[in-house]
């Protein structure tokens, strides 16, 4: 099994017996719409309604399956959303993704498109008429961007799960986990630089693809014993900027604290304390 199948598999544990109305509730209660994010709205029905309806599935603590939240929202198209408690897999879900069946999965039009920086640049290229691009235009530029989404991927939630998911009791392979996961978003920080965000001045592809990492933060703090501010603040920023300036981001994202429980009520389960 893959490391994003693993961790939907774990994160998605648990919803079962979590508050499905504060789950989806909380994203947008109490947040205007903004004209522009309505204008984006308009202008993605326009350019879906060749497509068929958009059908995502996935699970509320997910950073995969967030990342296609994200770009669903910045391209302003309209879209249903089924969580997904792959403790307890739908049959659609079953059948979508018979593979590797795990979140996220586009329905578009009934077909599926699975992975999810594979939906990140389907969403890119098949809407490429509604919002900003996700991608940069220049080829050089698309592959240094595909890069550094392929490093988080393959770097970050290993790195991660050493922190949050060793047994109680565990310090050494816990402050290893902590050492490299800070070694990892170190690594991420730099290639940052002083940019607002990783491609320039707009949020791009790879934002996307590391943003919802973030409401995890708290939690890998906790159970590090470190603060992701005190050891990378320019990467700390971005995260705050990305929410603060990006309502797709904001309204895209679990609160860190809900991301805390969630993973604390599955620790449980699974005997680590």
């Amino acid at each position: 099994m893959d490391t994003e199948s693993r961790s939907r598999e774990e994160q998605c544990k648990l919803q079962s017996a979590s508050d499905r109305s504060s789950i989806t509730g909380h994203h947008t209660a109490g947040r205007p719409i903004s004209k522009l994010s309505r204008e984006a709205t308009m202008e993605g029905d326009k350019a879906s309604s060749g497509c068929g309806s958009l059908v995502l599935l996935n699970c509320f603590v997910s950073m995969f399956g967030n990342r296609v939240r994200i770009a669903l929202k910045r391209k302003g198209l309209a879209y249903e959303e089924k969580p997904e408690n792959l403790a307890d897999k739908s049959p659609l879900l079953l059948s979508s993704n018979p593979v590797h069946a795990k979140v996220p999965v586009l329905l578009v039009g009934g077909k599926a498109v699975c992975e999810s920086l594979v939906i990140l640049e389907f969403i890119d290229e098949a809407f490429s008429g509604a919002g900003e691009p996700l991608l940069p235009a220049a080829p050089c530029a698309r592959a240094h961007a595909r890069f550094w989404a392929s490093y988080i991927d393959s770097k970050l939630p290993q790195c991660a799960a050493r922190v949050w998911k060793s047994p109680k009791g565990a310090a050494a392979a816990v402050e290893e986990g902590k050492k490299d996961l800070v070694a990892v978003l170190k690594t991420l920080e730099a290639e940052l630089g002083g940019k607002p965000y990783f491609a320039g001045d707009a949020l791009g592809y790879v934002d996307v693809a590391l943003v919802p990492f973030a409401p995890w933060f708290l939690t890998y703090e906790r159970f590090g014993g470190f603060s992701v501010a005190g050891e990378c603040p320019a990467l700390a920023a971005w995260a705050e900027r990305c929410a603060a300036e990006n309502a797709c981001v904001a309204e895209s994202l679990p609160e860190p604290e809900q991301v805390f429980q969630f993973v604390c009520g599955m620790r449980k389960m699974f005997g680590l304390d």
